[in-house]
């Protein structure tokens, strides 16, 4: 009979024990590292169905300012929009396509409710890899030529900045630059798009152009230096390979005397000289607010893509003073000055 007792008890003090180490936790919020190479592809145990929780999956091309902006911008809001109903999980592609596609296929197999995706080949994966969850893209230059327009399931805000303002402030800022060196991804169909709008504004203009394209980041020195000694100034569009190295791009056309005209405000801060382009916290919460409405029910099909046009004329003075181009006080006072 002792013997039982002691047994009974050994078996209740075990339940106890059980019980008391798997205290619930309730579900929150939780935004994975970006920036970490670790986060890149990593599965994490697939939401439940019955949590009572929207699970969305943010996919971030690369890492850097605009892109991260955005996101920043992006949690923010719909955070505060939806608060405690909403888990958000982030990952960085770190710009390898094997990567891209590997979130993307998690992201379908967790059964997420939502894809966010930032920057072009993020959308056009997301978008590839399925046709029943709801695909948001945000920073995306142009949504017709990337084929996302017309997806039932698709919508989200494009980035597309005014190639005609921009060169327009070119012949202010540097009216003597009758020859622009064309630095772009070629794979970037962003890039691209934009290119050939710049392309045919400079024909219609009197402007030259050459072409200095490149496939990876390791070539953007390359690329710079060969355009030394041909060019008046250098063009680049949002082009997420650029960006990425901007600084090495700014340090090459700086020592040089060659103005660095961008296409995001990231890349003025990073040593270009100026751009006419749109606030990206602006773009994130815009995206954001589409984002409610499609975890509130309403479908992607019923909320057209959407062009941010606020746009601010954008310059690095310090920039401007290292190549020797003088700022008016009219075109200071008017511009987001950014730069150390």
């Amino acid at each position: 009979m002792k013997k039982f007792v002691s047994l009974l008890l050994c078996a209740l003090l075990c339940l106890s024990g059980c019980a008391a180490g798997n205290g619930g936790a309730s579900p929150e919020s939780v935004v994975a590292d970006p920036n970490s190479s670790e986060n890149a592809g990593a599965s994490q145990e697939a939401p439940s169905a019955e949590d009572g929780l929207l699970h969305v999956g943010i996919i971030q091309l690369t890492d850097h300012p605009s892109l991260n902006t955005i996101r920043e911008a992006f949690v923010a809001q719909l955070n505060a929009q939806m608060g405690e109903k909403v888990v958000i999980e982030t990952d960085d592609a770190q710009n390898d396509m094997s990567n891209i596609n590997s979130i993307c296929q998690k992201y379908v197999g967790d059964g997420k409710d939502l894809i966010v995706a930032i920057a072009t080949p993020a959308a056009q994966a997301a978008a590839a890899a399925t046709s029943e969850i709801p695909v948001l893209y945000s920073a995306v230059s142009d949504p017709q030529a990337a084929n996302l327009v017309g997806l039932p399931n698709v919508t989200g805000t494009s980035d597309a900045i005014p190639v005609e303002s921009i060169f327009h402030l070119a012949a202010e800022l540097t009216p003597d630059a009758k020859t622009f060196g064309l630095i772009y991804n070629t794979s970037e169909i962003n890039s691209v798009s934009v290119i050939e709008g710049a392309k045919a504004y400079m024909q219609e203009n009197g402007l030259q152009f050459v072409e200095a394209t490149i496939t990876n980041s390791s070539e953007l020195q390359q690329s710079a230096s060969s355009l030394v000694g041909k060019v008046d100034a250098i063009f680049t569009p949002i082009d997420n390979t650029v960006a990425t190295a901007m600084p090495v791009l700014a340090g090459i056309a700086n020592m040089n005397q060659l103005p660095v005209y961008v296409g995001a405000d990231s890349m003025v801060a990073d040593g270009g000289l100026a751009t006419v382009g749109i606030d990206y916290s602006l773009l994130g919460t815009r995206t954001a607010e589409m984002a409610a409405e499609i975890l509130g029910g309403k479908s992607p099909s019923e909320i057209p893509f959407e062009v941010l046009d606020d746009y601010s004329t954008i310059l690095n003075p310090q920039t401007a003073k290292e190549i020797g181009i003088e700022l008016s006080e009219e075109i200071l006072a008017s511009a987001v000055q950014l730069g150390a």
